[in-house]
């Protein structure tokens, strides 16, 4: 079972229809299970009871999950394959160091992958999705996977399965959560 943690600012918000409901249906068209859980309802239970884990997007002027980063804690020890979408990037980048700043972006951008994952395969160039007024600074020891040190589009922990990316694949590459569920 994937666990989809829904960041908007409350439950069953309007905005879970454009960022967590899309993921959902990827997930469900792939043939896997998922469970949308709002952050603020977020038990050990659920997160122990997943396989994988993707921190959903959220709408423009919604940053409440990044006035409760506490309520993410658990990611820094937690050994399942987590993919941060959008906001869910910028809590992970917080939950192990990193920083969120102001960086609006809107629309289709060229992306440069410049490091091999298996989550976004060789370097390249591909077209994604923004939509986010945050970004986000590099986190200590992860791997800048797609972008630049000013502009983070997608990092990778060295070690464990956990990756963020800023764009959003739901849009543009729905391959990208494809590849999450088979990793």
């Amino acid at each position: 079972m994937i666990l989809l943690v829904d960041l908007c600012f409350r439950p069953r918000s309007l905005s879970r229809r454009e960022f967590v409901d899309p993921i959902a249906g990827i997930l469900s068209r792939s043939g896997s299970d998922c469970q949308v859980v709002h952050f603020f309802k977020l038990s050990e239970e659920a997160v122990q009871g997943a396989d994988r884990i993707i921190l959903c997007g959220t709408a423009l002027k919604d940053d409440s999950y990044s006035k409760r980063i506490d309520l993410f804690t658990w990611i820094r020890d937690s050994e399942r394959p987590i993919l941060g979408i959008c906001a869910g990037m910028q809590v992970i980048a917080a939950v192990f160091g990193g920083k969120i700043f102001p960086q609006p972006k809107i629309g289709l951008e060229g992306i440069d992958i410049v490091e091999e994952t298996p989550l976004l395969g060789p370097p390249r160039r591909i077209e994604g999705y923004h939509l986010h007024n945050f970004g986000v600074t590099l986190p200590p020891g992860f791997v800048l996977v797609a972008g630049s040190p000013d502009g983070v589009e997608a990092f990778q922990h060295p070690d464990r399965p956990i990756s963020g990316i800023i764009f959003h694949p739901e849009v543009r590459n729905r391959w990208i959560v494809e590849k999450f569920v088979s990793l």
